[in-house]
């Protein structure tokens, strides 16, 4: 008997079988260390799994491979949709493949409402990166999580540094307000721009514009150079508008075309000279340090949460706010304060 791909019942009943087995965490552990790819794809499917019982291997895998000692550069990658992320992203991964870079793209899609899943699949947007044996492309779906980033980004960052991986690119969903999120995991933060979309009156305000260390004019090419090189110039002039980077560093504004891979060798340049020259001054280790502390203080906030939603008592008791606040009973306030009193006083 063959399935309806072909493929013989017994075959199947195998793989299915080798899916539902959990691989023990020293097994995990090692593969990732001799960078097996499929072995890493796994333990971040670990990393993501909202089962409970799976919350403390996760944990010490996670332990395991923060024990390893690496150096790697970490670069969130934002701009809005329709930039060309996904095309300059399978161009930059290229480019760093073929000097001998390993390559790690943490692709975070869109959710979809209905299923849940990604809706994009950044590995059929990025073919010919994915099919290269130096690179690791991990698309995630966003979930409910706050500026396009998977809820256990950082985590897998973690599991790609121990797998060997020298470039972790952390491509997110689009600008927002929670772009933050993707600054507080990256050593660098590249905005990507279009020229003539508007843009350049969007250089002077604050918010993602101060939190980039470099703005890349994307589709710079054909009809668009003209317009891209009045572009360097209003966002450039826009930067002087900010106060100096603690690091010491200077934002700058690159022009790059991803069709016609133009300018993206310069930019890995600055990139390379920005982790050159903060790494000297100290303030790359600073960083790097000050990220682990906010993922502890970030990590304690989304446990209260879910400690308080997994309660018994919770769900009732929210259940019968949300009806006095229906019925104008009580402001949405009040009953938030009076749920949290209620739940603290039964821990005393």
């Amino acid at each position: 008997m063959s399935s309806k791909k072909g493929i013989p019942e017994h075959t199947v009943s195998k793989i299915k079988k080798l899916r539902r087995q959990e691989i023990p965490i020293e097994t995990l552990t090692k593969g990732i260390f001799e960078g097996d790819k499929t072995l890493l794809a796994q333990g971040i499917t670990l990393l993501e799994s909202s089962n409970p019982e799976h919350f403390d291997k996760a944990n010490t895998l996670v332990e395991k491979c923060l024990a390893k000692s690496t150096q790697t550069i970490r670069i969130g990658i934002t701009g809005v949709p329709g930039v060309g992320k996904s095309s300059f992203i399978e161009v930059l991964g290229t480019t760093l493949t073929s000097i001998g870079k390993k390559v790690a793209v943490l692709a975070v899609d869109p959710t979809s409402s209905l299923s849940k899943g990604s809706i994009l699949g950044d590995k059929t947007r990025m073919q010919s990166l994915s099919k290269d044996p130096n690179a690791f492309i991990r698309p995630s779906p966003s979930g409910e999580s706050l500026g396009g980033v998977a809820r256990k980004t950082r985590e897998s960052i973690v599991l790609c540094e121990a797998a060997g991986f020298d470039v972790i690119l952390v491509e997110t969903v689009g600008v927002g307000q929670s772009e933050t999120m993707v600054h507080s995991m990256v050593d660098f933060f590249l905005l990507l721009k279009l020229s003539g979309a508007g843009d350049e009156l969007q250089g002077i305000k604050r918010g993602i514009m101060e939190m980039a260390d470099a703005i890349a004019i994307n589709k710079a090419d054909g009809h668009n150079v003209e317009k891209a090189k009045l572009a360097e110039t209003e966002f450039t002039r826009a930067l002087h508008l900010y106060p100096p980077k603690e690091n010491g560093w200077t934002p700058k504004v690159l022009r790059c075309s991803a069709m016609e891979n133009n300018g993206i060798v310069e930019i890995w340049e600055m990139i390379r000279d920005f982790a050159i020259k903060t790494s000297e001054t100290g303030h790359f280790d600073k960083n790097r340090k000050t990220q682990n502390k906010n993922w502890f203080l970030q990590t304690v906030d989304e446990q209260l949460k879910q400690f308080f939603h997994q309660k018994k008592t919770f769900k009732s008791k929210q259940d019968q706010m949300l009806k006095a606040i229906e019925e104008n009973k009580i402001s949405p306030y009040y009953a938030a304060q009076t749920l949290l009193a209620d739940l603290t006083q039964e821990l005393k």
